[in-house]
């Protein structure tokens, strides 16, 4: 099955920037969609973005507009969530998800067969 491994999180200062990496095991070639999702403390899990693999397709929750962007590098078969302006608000854990589904938003995280154990992130 897809194991699924982030790293890249840490502490930031506000207005600071990271940048979190998804490696996908074995059996890559049957995700459809990748996403990003984070849970906040005292609050549920949520989506942040999701690419659609077949035709690179991205959307992006209004919390991450204009300052999150999700990329995949297809040699190395590696996913990635830049983050640019950070606040404290997004402090959190950040998982990364496969979907075996085509046309998986970031809404509906049951949509996502696999998960990462996540990656936190602190901004002070």
């Amino acid at each position: 099955h897809v194991q699924l491994v982030e790293s890249g999180g840490g502490s930031v200062q506000a207005g600071g920037s990271l940048t979190l990496s998804c490696a996908a095991g074995r059996y890559t070639y049957k995700r459809n969609c990748m996403g990003w999702f984070r849970q906040r403390p005292g609050k549920d899990r949520e989506g942040l973005a999701v690419l659609w693999i077949g035709g690179a397709t991205t959307t992006y929750a209004d919390s991450a507009k204009g300052r999150f962007i999700i990329t995949r590098d297809k040699a190395k078969d590696l996913v990635y969530l830049q983050m640019n302006g950070l606040q404290p608000e997004d402090t959190g854990m950040y998982y990364c998800a496969a979907s075996l589904r085509v046309g998986c938003t970031y809404t509906r995280l049951y949509e996502y067969n696999y998960w990462g154990q996540g990656t936190q992130v602190t901004v002070s």
